[in-house]
């Protein structure tokens, strides 16, 4: 025993001066394993092999010591370290056979359905993994659990034992702490942001389990309201006996100022004749994620468009939103209609919204007389909606990746000759296909149809211009039933300039003059994202079934949205 003793001091000082002799000269280790197959599975996992001293060499034999028990290698174990010459270190190590399994026996209060798709035998309460899958599938699992609301949550492994060469078995201990629930939401950078968005739009409120990857989730969700952005990833406070969330946000400049310039070539007067609207919104500006919508609009054929539209979500805190508007349409000194509409929307998620609502519209024929096509009416609608809204915050120029707004409506028109039942249909969407970061298509379909009996010249779909057909002169369009098929080919110069192809068709049916026609537009057009605003030229052409393209018909449009 004093024999041993003295030999394993002796081992030790040797060490101890090598490691010292050693600290100004570069250091090699050699590993080889108890036969060749050993050595060829040390050799592909791999290890330094190049030290500055021996404390760096023997942590790089430990740490290969632990990647072979992950590996299967429990058995592992350092047998001797030799050194042949004052740079030179050779260990042997012993690997035994490979455990292949570990079988994991938890006890009968475990959730059961946080083991996912792992295979397992509830009657026996226990699951099976390879062992180079037992540490990554250990994290999952903890991360599920804190998930449920205990973010401190540790998993340990205990009783360990080997059922056979290749199976090991073990009993799962979950460390528990008290579970967590958000006590408190605190805004920072923005203070009077609209807490209703809180709950209903991100779905974010007290009491509520904490998880912190879900909260992550929501808070991304700012990044797709137009008045609101997040500055950095929340941060969480815990203490003793409350858990308080920091959210931080930004306001962002939403009101815009759109309008366009259009100008083309009258076929009888062969004169330039211009047109063009104003379009202004204002949002959020009184902190409650409101909208105010108000456009004027003058075509070059003498037609005037005037609408305001409110549209006030979340409701006293509630996922019960309120659109109000007024319409005013008049054809130069022909007829006018004024619409007067009132929509209650419930608003599912930040991504779909459905609503019902009422439209009455009131038209005033201007000529002297009634005809049985132009004559005063009174039209009353109870209407449905759905909107699906994706956005793509990250892209200044096209931030709406897909819409999608359908509108169905039921109701009666009332005039001197009597009353007559109709209903009413409108779609509106459109679709972003990136094919890559310069090059994307766009698609948009928009149509609308009404049914009736017979037909009122001063209640038929109005259409045509540069947000439908392009090519064609603005509301220029009559139909009781039309689809537009508008697509763009789009080419990015830069990340605030782009141009793009237009190519256009539709199809219309006008049952007062019996007529069923097909239009297309051809042409191209450019975007540049400025500091003012966005500016888009379009130069487009229209032709229908039946008529030659003709290049005296191009239409020129100019738009600049600008954002304050």
């Amino acid at each position: 025993m004093p024999m041993q003793f003295f030999s394993r001091i002796i081992f030790f000082a040797s060490l101890l001066i090598f490691s010292n002799q050693c600290i100004a000269q570069s250091l090699n280790l050699n590993i080889s394993g108890e036969n060749e197959a050993s050595t060829k599975i040390i050799d592909s996992i791999g290890y330094l092999k190049k030290f500055n001293n021996y404390n760096g060499l023997q942590s790089e034999m430990n740490l290969l010591k632990e990647k072979l028990t992950k590996q299967g290698y429990i058995d592992t174990t350092i047998e001797t370290v030799s050194k042949p010459n004052d740079t030179l270190f050779n260990a042997l190590f012993r690997l035994g056979k490979r455990v292949q399994k570990i079988r994991v026996y938890y006890d009968s209060s475990f959730n059961v359905a946080l083991l996912k798709s792992n295979s397992n035998s509830n009657d026996k309460h226990f699951f099976e993994l390879k062992i180079t899958e037992l540490e990554t599938y250990l994290k999952s699992l903890n991360s599920r659990i804190a998930e449920q609301g205990d973010p401190f949550s540790t998993l340990q492994l205990i009783n360990i034992t080997k059922l056979t060469p290749e199976l090991l078995t073990a009993d799962l201990k979950i460390v528990s702490n008290e579970k967590r629930r958000i006590d408190k939401i605190i805004i920072k950078g923005y203070e009077k942001f609209p807490k209703s968005y809180l709950k209903h739009f991100m779905k974010l409120k007290t009491g509520k389990s904490f998880n912190l990857n879900a909260i992550k989730e929501k808070v991304e969700l700012l990044n797709e309201l137009r008045f609101a952005s997040k500055i950095k990833d929340p941060e969480v406070l815990f203490t003793q006996d409350s858990t308080t969330l920091y959210i931080y946000v930004e306001k962002t400049k939403t009101n815009s100022f759109d309008g366009f310039l259009g100008f083309g070539t009258n076929e009888n007067t062969n004169k330039i004749e211009f047109d063009g609207y104003l379009d202004l919104r204002l949002i959020n500006n009184l902190n409650f994620g409101e909208t105010l919508n108000l456009q004027y609009k003058s075509d070059e054929i003498d037609q005037q468009t005037f609408m305001v539209d409110a549209d006030l979500p979340y409701l006293f805190s509630s996922p019960i939103g309120l659109q109000v508007g007024l319409n005013i349409f008049r054809k130069d000194s022909t007829f006018l209609n004024a619409k007067q509409y009132a929509k209650i929307n419930y608003l599912i998620n930040a991504q779909h919204k459905v609503g019902v609502g009422i439209n009455t519209t009131t038209s005033t024929n201007l000529l002297e007389n009634d005809t049985d096509i132009l004559n005063d009416y009174k039209s009353n609608y109870y209407t449905l909606h759905y909107n699906y809204t994706k956005s793509q915050s990250y892209d200044p120029l096209f931030p709406i990746n897909f819409w999608f707004d359908f509108s169905s409506g039921l109701g009666s028109r009332t005039n001197n000759l009597g009353k007559e039942n109709q209903t009413v249909f409108t779609l509106d969407t459109y679709k972003i296909f990136n094919l890559n970061n310069k090059n994307s298509f766009y698609t948009r379909i928009n149509s609308a149809t009404l049914a009736s009996d017979n037909y009122l010249d001063n209640e038929l779909f109005r259409f045509g211009g540069i947000n439908s057909i392009r090519g064609f002169e603005e509301n220029s369009l009559v139909a009781n039933l039309y689809g537009v098929l508008s697509t763009e080919y789009r080419y990015r110069l830069s990340t605030s300039l782009y141009v793009h192809s237009v190519l256009d068709a539709a199809y219309f049916e006008n049952k007062l003059t019996d007529t069923k026609e097909k239009l297309f537009g051809f042409g191209f057009g450019l975007g540049l994202l400025t500091n003012a605003g966005l500016f888009r030229l379009n130069y487009s052409s229209g032709k229908t079934e039946n008529r030659q393209f003709k290049l005296s018909d191009s239409k020129v449009h100019l738009s600049l949205t600008a954002t304050f």
